[in-house]
Order: C-alpha cells, then sequence, then structure tokens
C-alpha cells in the first residue's frame, strides 16, 4: 500500500508562517494570510489592505475553514475600522462572502459591535477601531484554546468508544492548523491521538472542492508526522467494507438548532456508509460553529460553487487553458453540479465534540444546554 508512515522525533507545526496575522508597517495596517490556494506547491502569502481584497480571498478560499473565517471576518473589519473605510458596509460585505459558514457572520458581527459600542461611548473613531482589533485578537486567541480543548474531549472521547488504541481515522476536508487559531478541530483530535501513540493510520479523503484534503490535509499530516493514506473520496465504501475504518472525524461549517451539521460535500455518504458499518461518526466543532437561529438541516443555506472546479483542474505553477483558468477535463460546455457543502441529520451523528462538552446523543436540548454553558462562561 502507497502510504505515508510515521515519523519519529517532535512533531512540527504544517507551517512555519503564521495562516493569519496583523501586521501594521509604515504604509497602514494589513492583514496577511496564507494563501491556501497555493497550497502545497508553495507558501505564498496574500496581503489585504481593505475589506474587498478580503472579501475576495475568502471567496476564492485563499482563506477557509469555519473558525478561521470567522478570525478573518473579525480581522477585516478592524481593517475597515483602522483605514477609514465604512465599517458596517465592510461587515455586511465580509458577512455574506460565503453563505453556510455561520463563524464568519459571528466574527464580522462581533468585531461591529465592538466598534458600535465604542463609538456610542466615546464617539472617537480611533478608539473604536482599537476595540474592533481588540475583540478579533480575542477571537483569535479564544479560537486557539477551544482548539486544545477539543483535542482533550475528542481523544478521551476515542478512548471511550475505542478502547485499547490503534485507531484508524477517516477524515475529510481540511480542519487542522490551517482552519484555525490553534491545531484545528477534528484534525486537532487525531493529533492527539498520534502523539499518544495511538493512531494507527489517519485515513485523508481528497475532498472536493478543490480536493482540500489531498493539498491541505496532507499536507499538515505529512508536516506533522502522521501516519495516512490519500484515498479518493469514491473509494471509501470500499475502505469500509474491508473493516479499515475505526472512526469519522470531521469539522462542520455550520451545525443547526436540531444537530444537523453542514460540512464539505461528502460528509453526508460517509455518515451513511459509518451507521451501516456500525462505525462511530464524529463531529468536532467549536460552539460559535452552532446555529441556534438555523433551526434544521432544511434551512442551512448550501453554497454552490462554480462548475468549472468539476469541468477543469487548476493547480499552482501549471498553464491555464480553460474558460474556468484551468485545464479542461470535459467537453466544453458540460454543466456541473458543484455544491460545496452537504448536510448530515443528527441521527446520524454519533457525537458533536465541542471546547464545552461533548453531545452524545445528538439531540436539541442537549445542543443548547452546552450553547448556554458557553455563553454563561463567556459572561462569567
Amino acid at each position: 500500500m502507497a502510504d505515508q508512515h510515521a515519523q519519529s522525533g517532535e512533531d512540527k507545526r504544517p507551517t512555519e508562517i503564521p495562516v493569519i496575522r496583523w501586521e501594521e508597517p509604515p504604509e497602514g495596517p494589513v492583514l496577511v494570510l496564507l494563501d491556501q490556494t497555493r497550497l502545497p506547491a508553495e507558501e505564498v502569502e496574500l496581503v489585504c489592505t481593505d475589506a474587498p481584497v478580503l472579501v475576495e480571498a475568502i471567496r476564492s478560499l485563499a482563506v477557509r475553514g469555519a473558525p478561521l473565517l470567522g478570525i478573518a471576518g473579525a480581522y477585516g473589519v478592524a481593517l475597515a475600522a483602522v483605514r477609514g473605510f465604512d465599517v458596517d458596509d465592510a461587515a455586511d460585505a465580509l458577512a455574506g462572502a460565503r453563505p453556510t459558514a455561520v463563524n464568519l457572520a459571528v466574527g464580522v458581527r462581533r468585531a461591529q459591535a465592538a466598534h458600535r459600542a465604542e463609538l456610542a461611548r466615546s464617539g472617537d473613531s480611533g478608539k473604536a477601531a482599537e476595540a474592533a482589533l481588540a475583540a478579533a485578537r480575542k477571537l483569535h486567541a479564544e479560537d486557539a484554546d477551544a482548539s486544545a480543548r477539543m483535542a482533550e474531549r475528542g481523544l478521551a472521547l476515542l478512548d471511550e468508544l475505542l478502547p485499547g488504541g490503534g485507531h484508524r481515522i477517516l477524515t475529510h476536508c481540511n480542519t487542522g492548523s490551517l482552519v484555525s487559531g490553534g491545531e484545528g478541530t477534528a484534525f486537532a483530535v487525531a493529533l492527539a491521538a498520534h502523539r499518544a501513540g495511538q493512531l494507527r493510520r489517519l485515513w485523508v479523503g481528497e475532498t472536493r472542492p478543490l480536493l482540500q484534503g489531498a493539498r491541505l490535509t496532507a499536507y499538515e499530516a505529512a508536516r506533522s508526522g502522521m501516519a495516512y493514506t490519500l484515498l479518493t473520496d469514491n473509494a471509501a465504501g470500499s475502505l469500509f467494507a474491508a473493516g479499515e475504518v475505526d472512526a469519522v472525524l470531521i469539522g462542520a461549517d455550520r451545525i443547526a438548532a436540531d444537530g444537523s451539521v453542514a460540512n464539505k460535500v461528502g460528509s453526508y455518504p460517509l455518515a451513511v456508509l459509518a451507521r451501516y458499518h456500525h462505525v462511530p461518526f464524529i463531529v468536532v466543532a467549536p460552539v460559535t460553529t452552532v446555529d441556534p437561529e438555523t433551526p434544521d438541516g432544511a434551512s442551512i443555506e448550501v453554497e454552490q460553487r462554480g462548475g468549472f472546479e468539476v469541468t477543469e483542474l487548476t493547480a499552482p505553477q501549471v498553464p491555464l487553458t480553460g474558460p474556468g483558468g484551468g485545464i479542461p477535463v470535459a467537453p466544453l460546455g458540460t454543466q456541473a453540479y458543484n455544491p460545496a457543502f452537504d448536510v448530515t441529520p443528527p441521527e446520524l451523528v454519533t457525537a458533536i465534540v465541542t471546547e464545552e462538552g461533548v453531545v452524545s446523543p445528538v439531540t436539541a436540548e442537549a445542543l443548547a444546554e452546552v450553547c448556554a454553558r458557553s455563553r454563561e462562561a463567556t459572561i462569567g
């Protein structure tokens, strides 16, 4: 079997370049992002000088992943405020850049609220901009803390469900430090198992759109010295049938009030396979991903992406020839169905791991209790 074996020695961060950072050069504050569309071929940074540049970076998936989108959105509001742009306009544009990921709007509105409150209190636009930046930095730090707590809770759950270690974990999309202020969500749990000597194999689904598992999760796993194997998304069924999967770990972009989970397209079929083969299907996400205003899965707006992502192949440093800027792999004019996400109903989810606790079985009441606990901790 062609795969990557675990490496000895200390684990390394997936990249030495920060995924997101605020800088204040002489010409004015900027938000610097690691351009994830260029990975794994090259580590290139993207400099955002205003909200429209950040909006485009979000839409193009240069910056992505639910928790990181929330952080980026908050910094985007601060950037607009510090540079003297209309904050409310910037906030609206940022919050609408990707409709499914609720963390983006949460981060944007949090920084916007801090800006409005200080402006109402002092009338000083400079202080209001500082308040927005402080809110973004606080959210960034909170996400790093939440990541560590989710990893700890997730590993404890794996130990409970699968005593004895030697876990063979299937993951989907990318949920590591590339999407987080810390080490991620689902990937952070797998990384914790690796560090504890309990990870036998990380199965990495290639994941559309843009092959984010192949390009990004494999990149993070390799840099962390994990034993991993990449598989095509449509090979997952044969892997389950062969008895090679002990647990499925995924992240989430939005969790409805009833526990329905929107995640990268392909997650729902994995949940169905897991249920049939009696394998735990575990979602790892911060409380900020739970949206009490979305009652159920049918109410989640699923982002539809351009068909050229299916009909063409794109890769860094490859000549571009197709109408969408890639290499055509289907006849010109072919229509493509390309949803970015699908929705898994709560009855197929074994557990939802958050920084505030594990929800299992997944019910609206249990989810609401965890969210209430989070609000009490924030107020306290």
